[in-house]
């Protein structure tokens, strides 16, 4: 490789770090609720800036949601592949933990406006 080759390279990494920086940055808001969903109907909507512990049990098995330290986590859950437990923990505007087998939505959402009626 010549001197202009690693050039390039540094250059397209530094563009590539540039760009994750920025878009990492416009989506650095945090939300203020966890909404959770149940077989796609919200049923509870919690702040994310007070720590609660919820178990949740469905007709096709239970959860155990975390919100500590504003983040939102599932640290227990009976499904077979436990993909829920296993996500990083969430608290950006948008983010969710999905578990599939228990038709389980948990999201961070904005603002009070946002709450579905059913979870008030």
């Amino acid at each position: 490789m010549k001197k202009f080759d690693f050039i390039i390279i540094a250059a397209a990494l530094a563009v590539a770090g540039i760009m994750c920086l920025f878009l990492y940055g416009l989506n650095n808001n945090s939300g203020a609720y966890v909404q959770i969903e149940v077989d796609g109907k919200a049923v509870e909507a919690l702040p994310l800036d007070e720590d609660a512990e919820r178990e949740i049990t469905t007709d096709y098995g239970s959860n155990t949601l975390i919100i500590r330290d504003g983040e939102a986590y599932v640290s227990e859950a009976d499904c077979p592949d436990k993909i829920c437990v296993h996500h990083s923990k969430i608290h950006r505007k948008g983010e969710a933990i999905i578990c599939l087998p228990h038709k389980l939505t948990v999201s961070i959402i904005g603002n009070g406006a946002e709450i579905d009626a059913e979870a008030r």
